[in-house]
């Protein structure tokens, strides 16, 4: 599983006639999910975004996280953070997880943050979305199970 997080200061996400609500200050977060990964990952993960520490404190330095501020959350499915570039000039998406099987990890995911972010909104799966973030700092971090050595399934 991987996850781009970006802080921001507004986001939201429109498809087709619906939007999701829009959010002040928090996170937006794109969610790309890998051809192996599977139920176990979603508790780590989400524990590891809701407690990351990046927003900042009296002082100036980050060392809050989103459930200290209270801050809203997007997440946005997002399968061509898989996307294998390495031969030619047109990505290959082998890795990702195929999409009946993503579409229910990720939401699975989404109720789990919604846990602790109970208006934590959710782009739509599969549909052409238009992700929409003002960027603060600008401060993007990129979350992988793999790196972080979380087993898989």
């Amino acid at each position: 599983m991987r996850i781009v997080v970006q802080r921001v200061l507004s986001a939201w996400v429109e498809w087709e006639q619906e939007s999701t609500e829009h959010i002040a200050a928090g996170l937006l977060c794109l969610v790309g999910l890998h051809r192996e990964d599977g139920p176990a990952l979603l508790e780590p993960m989400a524990e590891k975004l809701l407690h990351l520490r990046i927003f900042e404190d009296a002082a100036g330095r980050m060392n809050r996280s989103l459930l200290e501020t209270g801050g809203g959350l997007v997440l946005v499915p997002q399968f061509t953070l898989y996307a294998d570039c390495r031969r030619g000039r047109r990505p290959g998406f082998a890795d990702a997880l195929e999409p009946l099987a993503a579409r229910a990890l990720f939401e699975r995911f989404v109720e789990r943050c919604r846990q602790h972010v109970p208006r934590a909104q959710a782009g739509s799966f599969g549909a052409q979305m238009r992700v929409h973030g003002v960027n603060d700092g600008p401060v993007t971090i990129l979350l992988d199970s793999a790196e972080l050595g979380l087993p898989r399934l």
